[in-house]
């Protein structure tokens, strides 16, 4: 019988039934012998055996033995005040029906027999409950930022971080990166004790690492396990994400998110992020996000409030033995475009359709996730050298890479523009801005739309542009943002809205709690 296999994040949730499984050893009927006790040949009384009598093995070994003992004590000392405990709390809120007639029947049938009054009929039934979480992070400033898994802290109301010397403190979210599953965490401290980043890159597989974090709950907080990295570029198919996981055998358990994978000089070169097991728990193989990729990521955040990534504008596919053969490739190797982008960096450079992605500025590309992370941690702007097999052919294209389209910062801020109004807003990149004929504008656009909302009542869709807030000039996320945050409810707020080549005023009040 096939066994299902989970891939799971591993942070500790409420909901998440935690049993210790306690294993009785039953020593009846065996002989055991205690420590350190031998019985003569004769079978007189015992006699007590020193260490050194008992080991064959030579001064130099254990010399070696306790020089290697303690390489991993230093190294666990070195992170460990480093990691810290991270708390998160969301409310939720639950319709509440009246009774179960109201569940099958509707609003109109308990209140024809009920007789409830408009007042009382529009009155929302919810009920709230706080939802929570625990996880792992990394300090990596002594100012105070923290890193950590996106998975922990998402669409997070609270967000608490206790430090190894038992410490408090609340934290507020500078930015997330769901395609990585990493966020980056501020509070409000100073001369904290930050990790030391390594070098992802010169992980080797069989090289021993450590991992460190707070499995399961607080009362096991900075557990230290240890492991080799068992493989590197791991990927679990997901097409929207950034995946190049360093799997390891360091025990990983709920808790463990978004806490340190060491090498044994004391560098961080990794953040813990997932496993996968067939019963939930951990099961030999866990994964990490290469420290690499999260110093891109973290850069981004700070300077530009957002992670930008760069654009070669390609849909690819893997090469298999049939495609190679016909292709008149030597190896299963490289990234097969099946479709060049309209008016995308590889359309301009003369990339075409059935072409193989060998080398991306002067890498070999080993498969299409392969190309996708070499592409996506290159910057916009960047000119790049690309290799492609066409016809049994190499051809070398010079490529200035786009702006990847899509990408913009999550906070907690933006989540509550979201709720006063009902909209999601990014900002306008200029794929987006050609895709909708916003060329030569500036604004930010419309990317969802609850139509149950004020702004969906108002008419407001997907793919307008908003130019003003209450007369104001808006040029991106952050502006949108800063201007809603002004607001309070009651308040009427007027956007000059852009759709299509028109021009139009939409006025509406922020909704009373």
């Amino acid at each position: 019988m096939n066994r299902k296999r989970w891939i799971l994040p591993v942070a500790v949730g409420s909901s998440l039934l935690i049993g210790i499984l306690i294993t009785i050893i039953v020593t009846a009927n065996f002989d055991f012998t205690k420590h350190g006790i031998a019985s003569n040949t004769n079978g007189s009384k015992a006699a007590y055996i020193e260490a050194s009598e008992q080991s064959s093995v030579s001064a130099k070994d254990l010399a070696l033995i306790d020089h290697i003992n303690k390489i991993f004590v230093q190294a666990a000392k070195k992170v460990k005040p480093s990691v810290v405990t991270i708390y998160s709390e969301k409310v939720i809120k639950v319709l509440r029906y009246r009774s179960p007639f109201d569940f099958f029947f509707g609003d109109d049938f308990f209140n024809q027999f009920f007789q409830q009054s408009p007042r009382e009929r529009s009155k929302p039934q919810t009920d709230k409950y706080i939802q929570q979480g625990m996880g792992s992070g990394v300090i990596i400033r002594s100012d105070g930022y923290i890193l950590t898994n996106y998975h922990v802290v998402k669409e997070a109301d609270d967000i608490r971080v206790i430090t190894t010397d038992r410490k408090k403190y609340e934290a507020k979210v500078v930015g997330t990166d769901p395609k990585t599953d990493l966020a980056l965490l501020k509070i409000d401290a100073s001369n904290l004790p930050a990790a030391i980043l390594g070098d992802s890159d010169k992980l080797q597989v069989g090289e021993w690492v450590l991992a460190i974090g707070n499995p399961f709950s607080e009362r096991f907080h900075h557990t230290v396990t240890k492991g080799i990295v068992s493989a590197k570029g791991r990927t679990f198919g997901n097409v929207k994400a950034y995946e190049n996981f360093i799997q390891t055998d360091a025990p990983i358990n709920p808790g463990n998110s978004g806490g340190a994978l060491v090498n044994l000089r004391g560098e961080v070169v990794g953040i813990n992020s997932a496993i996968v097991t067939p019963t939930g728990a951990f099961a030999g193989m866990g994964f990490a996000i290469p420290i690499n990729m999260a110093k891109k990521v973290v850069k981004d955040l700070m300077t530009k409030g957002k992670v930008v990534r760069g654009w070669l504008g390609v849909y690819i596919q893997p090469v298999d033995e049939d495609l190679a053969k016909a292709l008149g490739l030597r190896e299963n190797r490289g990234a097969l475009v099946v479709k060049v982008q309209e008016d995308s960096p590889a359309e301009k450079a003369g990339i075409q359709t059935s072409d193989v992605i060998i080398k991306f500025n002067g890498v070999e590309v080993e498969n299409p996730d392969h190309l996708k992370i070499l592409v996506g941690q290159a910057n916009p702007g960047t000119k790049v050298k690309v290799v492609v097999n066409r016809d049994g052919k190499l051809k070398t294209f010079q490529v200035t890479l786009g702006e990847l389209p899509g990408e913009q910062k999550e906070t907690k801020l933006s989540k509550k523009a979201k709720e006063k109004l009902g909209i999601e807003v990014q900002n306008l990149t200029a794929d987006l801005a050609r895709r909708y004929g916003y060329e030569k504008v500036s604004g930010v656009i419309i990317t969802s739309v609850d139509p149950t909302s004020v702004a969906g009542r108002k008419g407001l869709r997907e793919g307008d542009l908003i130019k003003e807030v209450n007369r104001q000039k808006i040029n991106n996320v952050r502006e949108y943002e800063a201007a809603l945050e002004k607001l309070k409810p009651g308040d009427v707020v007027l956007f000059l809205i852009q759709r299509g080549e028109s021009n139009l005023f939409v006025a509406m009040e922020i909704p009373k709690k």
